[in-house]
């Protein structure tokens, strides 16, 4: 403790006033009016800051310039449109300059006419263009003996052959046959009328080697129908 120059302690002494009093609130207002102007004054301050689209300034930049244009290109053929029609289709209308085909187009040297058709000559062929022959007319039908139609002459004759087996058994009898003698008088077919089973085809293996005289319709040989017997017996 602190002493008094004759030894004696010296003991501090604090006196308020008035003054005093005072002193304490208002320095803590000083600092709360402080504090209190670092935060609201900062905040009153934005409102003061200049706007985006006044500060900013606009700057346009021009375009560039377009392209020339391209040279014109001489005698350019105008663009045909596209056509949708199907090229396999039919032509709705025959095309006028169409010409019948003479066979000169190829080069080729013509030919007297010759009863009315044209014949080109060729190299290696003759091309005839005229109309196609005439098919053949169709054979006549047979006609079947009788009546103005009379029998034709049998002009050679063969013997059948008599089977084996049927000579065994002693089997013997007749085989009708109905045969067709073509315009020329050979057999053109045969079949059997009256069977029996042993001796059909040795009768008709005869009948068919058999010849007749041609038969005549109006002076024109005819085919014809007539029947044969052959007959099979033992002696």
């Amino acid at each position: 403790m602190p002493r008094h120059l004759f030894g004696d302690v010296v003991r501090p002494s604090i006196s308020m006033g008035n003054r005093m009093r005072y002193t304490v609130p208002l320095t803590m207002l000083l600092q709360l009016l402080l504090v209190a102007s670092l935060v609201i004054v900062p905040l009153m301050a934005v409102g003061a800051l200049p706007s985006l689209s006044t500060s900013l300034t606009m700057v346009s930049v021009a375009p560039p310039p377009p392209p020339p244009p391209p040279p014109p290109v001489a005698d350019a053929p105008p663009e045909r449109p596209q056509s949708t029609r199907d090229p396999n289709a039919a032509p709705v209308e025959a095309p006028s300059d169409i010409t019948p085909e003479t066979g000169l187009e190829q080069g080729l040297p013509e030919m007297p006419d010759v009863a009315g058709t044209a014949v080109i000559a060729g190299d290696a062929s003759m091309v005839v263009i005229g109309p196609p022959p005439l098919p053949p007319p169709p054979p006549p039908a047979p006609v079947r003996v009788g009546g103005q139609i009379q029998s034709p002459t049998r002009v050679l004759y063969v013997n059948p052959v008599y089977p084996p087996m049927a000579q065994s058994i002693r089997l013997q009898g007749l085989v009708i046959i109905e045969a067709t003698i073509g315009p020329d008088g050979l057999v053109s077919d045969a079949r059997v009328l009256r069977s029996v089973p042993l001796l059909d085809a040795a009768a008709m293996e005869a009948v068919r080697q058999w010849r007749y005289t041609p038969t005549l319709l109006n002076g024109v040989p005819v085919p014809v129908v007539m029947t044969v017997t052959v007959r099979f017996s033992l002696q």
